[in-house]
């Protein structure tokens, strides 16, 4: 069976399933199937406009922004949205986040029943409640002497999920690790690794072991400082974190977006790795009058950024204003109308294209 052949498959499967939860529930009206790519959807008109229904069936779609654009295509007013559970992918993290919209009515439904086979026969429809944010450990003690290292090799210091950093321009150089190296071995103190992710770690560790971890630190800072400017040509490591460097450009230069004070901010979700693209929070105040406020800082059009900045701020202060910050060519109509629908709504604060060089 080819690749395509394959898909057309899933997709129908898809739509036969979506069509029986959806009679289940609602009842065996006329309804439209209209094209979905992480799934299946169908739409049927109403007195007030249009309702939908989505299967969000592929890991990869189970986002809201992809939702919430898909319903705007359509001008629909009410979404439900249906989800198959997953151990790392709730549906209550997607209810968390329909809860701060104000439109379209939206509504997530998680599909219990059998989890194997293609039919659709024996599974329900539950409305997904709001997951509560998920509890963070406490972070371990400050190692002084550690953190005066990244400091004397001129990095950011950053602390988020618990983790002290050091990143220069946003891209992390070094970390502070208690209880076991990034290999898993075991240590009775906390110890500064050295390198750009996890694999890069461990390969600092295994050839360059004869060095000092301060001598290891300025190594790698030189390397990276050198990338990741303004000026420099295209190279790997200017291209990771870019929403990270925006932030640690705006936390040197809050002022260029009308704040008197940033600093950076966990995330209601961490990444998982360097490549995945994400946003970097941050909360300040306003030059002019002292406003909280939290920033969320993306580079490239993403559907996912407005969710995903929502519930930044109702993960570190639901009272604050929500500044959207991206660059101007990222200032897109669909990322203002979306950042509208909130509530309270947010603004989009478009930066130079030239942020690098701040």
């Amino acid at each position: 069976m080819t690749s395509e052949s394959a898909a057309a498959r899933q997709a129908a499967l898809d739509g036969i399933k979506l069509r029986s939860l959806v009679s289940a529930r609602w009842g065996a009206e006329d309804r439209e199937p209209a094209p979905f790519g992480f799934g299946a959807a169908l739409l049927a008109p109403s007195d007030d406009g249009p309702q939908a229904w989505l299967y969000l069936a592929r890991p990869e779609g189970r986002r809201l922004g992809a939702a919430l654009v898909w319903a705007e295509r359509y001008d629909v007013r009410r979404l439900h949205i249906l989800v198959d559970p997953s151990p790392d992918d709730d549906p209550g993290r997607l209810a968390r986040q329909a809860a701060y919209f104000a439109r379209p009515d939206l509504g997530v439904w998680r599909i219990e029943g059998p989890s194997s086979g293609d039919q659709p026969g024996g599974h329900r429809l539950v409305e997904a409640a709001p997951a509560p944010f998920p509890e963070r450990g406490q972070p371990a003690p400050a190692a002084t002497e550690l953190v005066d290292a990244l400091i004397d090799a001129g990095t950011e210091v950053v602390v988020e999920d618990g983790i002290v950093r050091g990143e220069v321009n946003g891209l992390e150089v070094a970390r502070i690790v208690h209880g076991q190296t990034t290999a898993g071995v075991p240590l009775d103190g906390p110890l500064l690794e050295i390198g750009v992710g996890a694999a890069d770690r461990e390969l600092t560790a295994m050839l360059h072991g004869e060095l000092s971890s301060v001598e290891q630190l300025a190594r790698a800072v030189g390397i990276v400082r050198q990338h990741r400017r303004s000026e420099a040509p295209h190279h790997p490591l200017n291209r990771l974190a870019p929403e990270r460097w925006l932030r640690a450009a705006l936390v040197r230069s809050p002022g260029t977006i009308g704040l008197s004070t940033l600093r950076p901010a966990d995330n209601p979700r961490p990444r998982t790795n360097l490549r995945e693209r994400g946003i970097a929070a941050g909360q300040g105040a306003t030059a002019a009058d002292g406003r909280s406020v939290v920033v969320v800082c993306s580079v490239g059009i993403d559907v996912e950024l407005v969710p995903a900045a929502a519930d930044a701020r109702a993960f570190l202060d639901p009272s604050a204003e929500l500044w959207l910050v991206v660059p101007e060519r990222d200032h897109h109509p669909t990322t203002r109308r979306l950042a509208s629908r909130l509530r309270p709504p947010a603004e989009v604060v478009p930066v130079s294209d030239g942020w690098r060089g701040l």
